[in-house]
């Protein structure tokens, strides 16, 4: 059973939704399920009621940890490896075609992909990060590099396109443990793009996108609901 907390109705009530969009997340719900649910604990008047919407859910335990700092929870993935089982540096090459690394990997502290109309995609949701920087490199030219990181990793990009695209969200770590993973992405797109994205593990773009338009929606329905109180 997933443990909501303690707390008013009002804080259990968020926790249990946020806990519900794990769960849609990771395929433990279908479309239909997952909005009942969150109906139903909009609904509910009681913490037992809230409680009751989980209690035959899994544990829903993702290769990240919830803490809290301050009134904020947060995800904060734990070094996974030690330092000596990570190589110094590592290389990805695609020309004229495409390059993949995800699943349960280890990269290397220096991390440099070149794309040459290829594609490059660094999936660090399952990798097994050391403590401390990891870097990633990146030049594309006329091609196109993806990164994908879980919620909670710290991500800082320094990038310049020209003729191309950069895109990214800016995750900066908060109040960083000095042993705990980080991602610094640098590079150039020249004629082509970089793009990093959060996503769960599991998760596709198409859903993770979907996921974040309800979870907008959500945190503003919840706004005018404890506005109305």
């Amino acid at each position: 059973m997933t443990e909501v907390g303690g707390g008013d109705v009002g804080s259990t009530r968020q926790k249990a939704i946020d806990a519900l969009c794990e769960h849609f997340a990771n395929d433990a719900l279908s479309v239909e399920e997952f909005e009942r649910r969150v109906d139903e604990a909009h609904k509910a008047e009681s913490q037992e009621e809230i409680k009751a919407l989980l209690s035959d859910l899994p544990s829903g335990d993702l290769p990240v940890r919830k803490e809290d700092v301050g009134t904020t929870a947060i995800q904060r993935p734990r070094a996974s490896v030690p330092a000596s089982r990570v190589k110094e540096r590592s290389f990805q090459v695609a020309v004229l075609s495409g390059t993949h690394r995800k699943g349960r990997w280890i990269p290397a502290r220096q991390n440099y992909a070149f794309s040459v109309m290829g594609g490059i995609t660094l999936d660090f949701r399952e990798a097994l990060l050391p403590p401390g920087e990891t870097e990633v490199w990146i030049f594309t030219a006329m091609g196109g590099a993806e990164i994908i990181v879980p919620p909670g990793l710290p991500v800082e990009c320094e990038g310049l396109a020209i003729l191309g695209g950069w895109e990214h969200r800016e995750n900066a770590a908060v109040s960083p443990d000095p042993d705990a993973p980080i991602l610094r992405v640098r590079g150039l797109a020249l004629m082509g793009g970089v793009e990093v994205t959060t996503r769960f593990p599991g998760e596709t773009n198409r859903e993770a996108k979907r996921r974040r338009r309800f979870e907008r929606k959500e945190k503003k329905r919840s706004k005018r609901l404890g506005d109305g109180s």
